[in-house]
């Protein structure tokens, strides 16, 4: 089961970015489970959406170990390293198109915590939003998460500038695209001029202009991807009270996706 969930290849690009293990010089405590368990019980939680105590004992860590252990890699950031990792592998193989990149948002529900808002397609229920950018193929370069009454129009800069410096197959690293393809949300003059500014060529569909169609033939990668996202059941109604907490279950999930690809 462990192997099936971690395969040998995942495991060796997490071991590039998992911290230490930590040692105790007086000895004692119980004895640590292995990172790869760990990491088999998270992807478990993540992809079934099942709750920490409902950890089948397979995995061999109970629940509340694993949950501590998740939370120890968040707050060292492990799943936006892990992220980078996969993105710098596919980067490196000219797997990655920077010609046309996309920009969307997805708003789920959410049960508490911070960074959660009314959500305006919703009745006014409280939720949350990610915000996503992919490439050409609807690869996940650069991931946020939000309340779900913000603006999307206001996570743009975020994004572009969270875009990290990934490899290539020749020549330095990048981490800005080509052109950035966007839906009336982002119809700002503001942005248009700040994308501008950087490079970066823009499509962003005007409001009262044109249809949200003729864009549509070009995005519907970002839309795939957000159904890919949808895989990883844990997105589908925030359950976690931290922010940061969320926003590592759906970096697992832009990991996830990107694996899958390096391993086709």
């Amino acid at each position: 089961m462990v192997e099936r969930m971690v395969p040998d290849e995942l495991w060796e690009l997490f071991q590039r970015v998992v911290p230490p293990a930590p040692t105790r010089p007086q000895g004692g405590g119980r004895r640590r489970y292995g990172d790869r368990e760990v990491l088999a019980a998270i992807i478990f939680v993540a992809t079934t959406g099942c709750t920490w105590r409902q950890l089948p004992p397979v995995f061999g860590p109970s629940g509340p170990t694993a949950h501590r252990r998740f939370t120890e890699w968040t707050a060292a950031r492990v799943w936006a390293k892990l992220h980078r990792v996969i993105l710098d592998e596919l980067g490196s193989r000219g797997e990655l198109d920077w010609s046309r990149c996309a920009i969307d948002s997805v708003n789920m529900r959410a049960l508490k915590g911070d960074l959660t808002g009314p959500n305006p397609v919703d009745r006014g229920k409280k939720g949350s939003k990610i915000h996503l950018i992919t490439e050409r193929t609807g690869l996940p370069l650069s991931v946020g998460i939000s309340g779900a009454n913000l603006h999307d129009s206001q996570a743009l800069e975020p994004l572009v500038c969270g875009i990290p410096p990934i490899r290539s197959r020749r020549g330095p690293r990048r981490r800005r695209p080509a052109k950035l393809r966007a839906d009336k949300g982002y119809d700002y003059d503001h942005l248009r001029r700040w994308l501008r500014k950087r490079g970066i060529r823009h499509r962003i569909a005007r409001k009262g202009i044109e249809s949200s169609t003729r864009l549509g033939r070009h995005r519907w990668t970002i839309e795939r991807t957000m159904s890919w996202l949808g895989g990883c059941r844990r997105l589908h109604r925030r359950y976690e009270r931290k922010a940061e907490h969320f926003l590592a279950f759906t970096a697992i999930a832009c990991s996830l996706i990107c694996y899958r690809r390096l391993t086709k």
